[in-house]
């Protein structure tokens, strides 16, 4: 019998090298790894940064921009002075931005006022012109099937012929419309504007609601087409209003609603408000001309610049009443407060398929639609009346 003691086998000499290899391939891969991650952190951090610096520096010149305002409004002594401010003031500063023109108003639309010589040489050289215009958006009355009137912002009055939105839809509806929209316009009031209708001078969403009712004179509306066709309309037989605002709302740091989340109230009146304005314009519509709908349009899908920085878009952007999304939603509200008094709703920001993936499309500065847009825009709205005036087909 062998009694010689066994030595215990000892592993290979090869299978310790590699096992030390693949360990210092697992360390380096965990090092360059969090290496990444690092990395990645302080580019984040950076870019981070580098907005939060550009937001205040946007908001100090927006605050720079209202005190400016407030001034030449206080020293204003006529309504004119009072209404052109704004614009002036506000383009002035874009241009001092490098033409930030989607970060003041929307108000491009061709319906700004003009001097007292270029209107009376404007009446002087294009009155047929102009006839004939009238004519194009108010058509024989037995030739159409329903009537539209339009009010909002340069959505809407930007382009009023051939690819306009109420001209699209005036021929997809073979309706008679009247586009009573003006460009940079909001549906509130603004700070300083009075509600006392002997001195009523805004042009917002309430002031052309009051002068179709008869509670203000159309003489604020002079010079503006859609005070032409005040004059030539017949509320009464009109079947749908189409209420198009929230841009400049939000643009203009107007509350959504006087209700702060905590569920206090803000000192102030609805009429200051977004939502309470589209409240207060249902309402006035409803007791003036019971038999016809209203058509709200919430704001759409919006991308914001500074020159040509990105600001963020209607998800990120906030003023400080919330994003322009939420203004959306504002306006959805007042529809769930109304659906049953003859009021549709179309959500453009949900629904019209303008997106972030779309806005090189369907938007020409992230704001204002394309001629596809508008299209599009047209298409959706005239569906939704024409399954309405005609619910059975």
């Amino acid at each position: 019998m062998d009694y010689r003691i066994r030595e215990p086998k000892r592993p290979e000499r090869g299978n310790r090298r590699r096992n030390r290899y693949y360990g210092k391939v697992i360390l380096l891969c965990v090092m360059i790894g969090f290496c990444i991650l690092a990395l990645i952190e302080i580019i984040y951090g950076q870019e981070k940064l580098r907005l939060e610096q550009e937001r205040i520096a946007l908001e100090e010149r927006n605050a720079e921009t209202l005190q400016a305002l407030e001034k030449v409004q206080e020293d204003a002594g006529s309504k004119d002075t009072a209404q052109a401010a704004p614009e002036a003031e506000l383009e002035n500063t874009s241009a001092e931005q490098g033409q930030i023109t989607n970060l003041t108003s929307v108000d491009t639309g061709t319906d700004a006022p003009e001097t007292a010589a270029g209107t009376e040489g404007a009446a002087q050289q294009d009155a047929s012109g102009d006839n004939e215009a009238a004519q194009a958006e108010t058509p024989e009355e037995d030739e159409k099937d329903m009537q539209i009137v339009f009010m909002g912002d340069s959505i809407l009055d930007s382009t009023r012929e051939y690819d306009g939105v109420a001209y699209l839809i005036s021929q997809n509806c073979n309706a008679k419309v009247y586009n009573l929209s003006m460009g940079g316009t909001t549906a509130a009031l603004l700070p300083g504007e009075s509600m006392d209708y002997p001195q009523w001078d805004s042009r917002c969403l309430l002031g052309v609601v009051n002068a179709i009712t008869g509670r203000i004179d159309t003489k604020i509306f002079d010079n503006y087409k859609a005070g032409e066709l005040m004059k030539t309309c017949d509320f009464s037989k009109t079947d749908y209003f189409v209420i198009e605002y929230g841009i400049n709302d939000f643009l203009s740091k107007i509350p959504t609603s006087i209700y702060l989340p905590n569920g206090e109230k803000r000192n102030m009146d609805e009429a200051y408000t977004y939502g309470g304005a589209l409240e207060e314009a249902i309402r006035k519509l409803r007791d003036a001309y019971p038999d016809a709908k209203i058509l709200l349009i919430a704001p759409h899908y919006c991308q914001f610049f500074n020159g040509e920085t990105f600001m963020g878009d209607g998800y990120s952007l906030d003023y400080g009443y919330g994003t322009l999304i939420e203004y959306a939603r504002a306006c959805g509200y007042v529809y769930d407060q109304h659906r049953e008094d003859n009021v549709l709703l179309y959500n453009a920001f949900e629904v019209s398929g303008i997106d972030a993936y779309t806005a090189d499309d369907y938007l020409e500065d992230g704001i204002h639609l394309t001629s596809e847009g508008r299209r599009k825009y047209a298409e959706d709205l005239s569906r939704k009346i024409m399954k309405d005036f005609y619910p059975e087909e």
